[in-house]
């Protein structure tokens, strides 16, 4: 996500177009490989592909987290946050002299504690916003509107931390989920409520961006962590036993700044899909400083349905969606967004 890279390469070579790109999802992990379990992609008719469309501008948008108890989400943006809410209404959150402000940094993703997210011992609390701090003491931070900022973390992995989510499914005990990137390997730490830190794994791919935790309905990699890699392509998961699976391969163009950045999967209630445009001047995708939105409507004559992951790249917001089962998973191109659009965070549902 640093320097730019305009080639379009293929995890087998050559640019044969995306319909007939065949793809595997095998596991993969440290090394060891296991069956392969096939991925089919079929092609998706042209006049049936949705498109990423802005609904409100505003400057440097980064991540999306939500939607909160009233239906509106809260949006990272130039290092504030802010309450997206409907027609496109962007009202601060958290901003007094008490509140959040980011102390650098490119991509200081959030999460949303879910209105269920307890342990034992204790529980985050719903509503709370958690933000990656990546300079000034790396870590995570917690933001609310009534109590304003606190530390809940200190990360001591060596790299670039590049994503977070909540474990909504407890495969993980509820805790909230990190990547850090250093070189071609990641950590995922885990965090309890407490703010204790598990290394779940120190050897997971390369991946980064907006990372989610799998439905039930996820197939083989139900309440596993999805995390996208965008230089590969590639679309992993890491069990809670720290094994790395291939979940399949994207078939969308990769490498820096171009490849698969963001996802979500998609809840019932038939919601809108959100994302951030983010201005990047002189790179190949300069962004916009918009947020993207694509109807329910559109998603569904797209073909896209409850559970099945959104992963959309970071040049172009070309987008697929992933439908897993036991048996395997089917992986179609589904929406395409302006080709000037630098996509960053989480892919995040609300409803219309």
């Amino acid at each position: 996500m640093q320097d730019s890279s305009t080639a379009w390469s293929r995890f087998r070579g050559g640019l044969a177009g995306l319909a007939a790109l065949g793809v595997a999802a095998a596991a993969a992990g440290c090394g060891d490989t296991s069956a392969a379990v096939p991925a089919t992609r079929p092609a998706t008719p042209a006049a049936q592909v949705a498109r990423w469309t802005p609904i409100v501008h505003v400057r440097r948008p980064l991540d999306l987290a939500g939607p909160r108890s009233d239906g509106s989400l809260l949006l990272a943006a130039a290092g504030r946050l802010f309450v997206l809410g409907p027609g496109g209404a962007v009202h601060p959150f958290a901003s007094g002299p008490a509140g959040y402000r980011s102390p650098g940094g490119e991509e200081p993703y959030i999460a949303l504690a879910p209105p269920v997210a307890t342990q034992r011992s204790c529980g985050f609390q719903a509503g709370t916003v958690y933000a990656l701090r990546l300079t000034n003491g790396r870590g995570v931070v917690a933001i609310s509107q009534s109590s304003g900022v606190r530390r809940l973390a200190r990360l001591n992995a060596p790299g670039l931390i590049d994503g977070i989510a909540f474990d909504g499914t407890g495969r993980f005990a509820h805790r909230l989920l990190v990547t850090i990137n250093a070189g071609s390997k990641t950590t995922v730490d885990a965090i309890d409520c407490r703010g204790r830190v598990t290394a779940i794994t120190r050897t997971a791919p390369r991946v980064e961006g907006g990372i989610a935790v799998a439905p039930a309905s996820f197939g083989r990699f139900a309440g596993d962590l999805i995390a996208p890699g965008e230089t590969s392509g590639r679309i992993f998961a890491v069990t809670p036993a720290g094994q790395s699976l291939l979940v399949a391969d994207s078939g969308l163009p990769h490498g820096n700044d171009i490849g698969v950045e963001s996802e979500g999967f998609v809840p019932s209630g038939s919601p809108d899909a959100l994302v951030s445009d983010r201005l990047t001047p002189g790179n190949p995708h300069p962004g916009d400083d918009v947020v993207l939105s694509i109807g329910a409507g559109a998603l569904r004559a797209a073909g896209v349905r409850q559970g099945d992951l959104l992963v959309a790249t970071e040049g172009g917001a070309l987008t697929d969606a992933i439908r897993c089962t036991r048996l395997g998973c089917r992986v179609r191109l589904v929406a395409k967004g302006p080709a000037v659009a630098h996509i960053e965070g989480h892919i995040t549902f609300a409803r219309p």
